[in-house]
């Protein structure tokens, strides 16, 4: 009864996902981030990639920030439908943190790193649209605790997942022990993070780690091209009930059933007075596609 009365106070806005203030997208980013929205059929495809090809894109205090803001800024983004989480570097989806950066840092000054990357992870699971992590390559360490925070992961089948740090005396510490037992169970994420275990992509789909494993192409993009096609059938569904089944099953997950059914019948009441209910309504009468605009 707790969660129902107060999910009965909440707004839509306040109910998960905090607004940002910022700066609209850019088309490309610089450096390390790119960001491109996709034209034409698909309108509404937001790629986000990484480009950091000397060192494996590697997560440094300069990615953090550029991808910190590139995500912020999808929270009041009414264009963006579906984000694609990728790489621009073939071969090589992350690596983790930036090890080389790590050893030059103060011990005092570790910790804070450590929590910046963890704030990155719940940033990119918070976003209001669906957000496809594309592994075309390694994901590494922190690689894949960013790819574990997406809504789901779709693999090249030459890729390679690990969260190996206790090989480094650590332990995965973007949300990596947290997010791994959920999508493969306890025992199975305990054993893989004990013995710092590296696993190929059909081993990750066997686990369920990641939604689909596709074969690669000559250009490396294979999970890019998949994730793609993904993106093409969420984006002419209507945007705001897209939102809310995100968010009913992202925290029902984290409930039990009835408190969990409590959620997902908050996040059905707003869609009742929403213009698009009705021109779906209207829409499937009509015998014609419907024409959604998110309000």
């Amino acid at each position: 009864m707790f969660i129902i009365n107060r999910l009965s106070k909440l707004n839509t806005k306040s109910f998960v996902f905090k607004n940002f203030s910022t700066k609209p997208i850019q088309e490309h980013t610089q450096e390390l981030v790119n960001v491109e929205r996709l034209a034409n059929d698909d309108e509404g495809i937001v790629v986000i990639g990484l480009n950091r090809p000397g060192s494996k894109n590697a997560i440094n205090k300069h990615m953090i920030d550029q991808l910190l803001n590139t995500f912020k800024q999808l929270y009041n983004d009414n264009d963006t439908k579906a984000v694609i989480f990728r790489s621009l570097v073939k071969g090589i989806f992350c690596s983790g943190a930036d090890l080389k950066e790590r050893l030059k840092l103060p011990t005092s000054d570790v910790g804070r790193r450590v929590s910046e990357i963890r704030n990155l992870a719940n940033v990119i699971e918070n976003v209001p649209v669906p957000v496809i992590a594309a592994v075309d390559g390694a994901a590494l360490g922190g690689g894949f605790e960013l790819a574990l925070s997406c809504d789901f992961i779709v693999s090249a089948s030459n890729s390679i997942f690990g969260l190996v740090e206790t090989r480094l005396g650590i332990i995965p510490g973007a949300g990596g022990t947290q997010r791994l037992a959920r999508a493969v169970g306890g025992s199975l994420a305990k054993e893989l993070i004990y013995t710092a275990r590296l696993f190929k992509a059909q081993q990750a789909l066997q686990y369920g780690a990641v939604n689909r494993v596709s074969e690669q192409n000559e250009e490396g993009t294979g999970a890019y091209k998949c994730a793609l096609q993904i993106a093409r059938e969420i984006i002419p569904n209507g945007p705001f009930a897209v939102k809310m089944a995100k968010k009913a099953i992202s925290h029902g997950q984290q409930v039990d059933i009835n408190n969990g059914c409590a959620i997902e019948e908050f996040c059905y009441s707003q869609i009742i007075p929403t213009k698009d209910r009705m021109e779906g309504l209207l829409a499937f009468v009509e015998k014609r596609k419907p024409n959604y605009t998110g309000s």
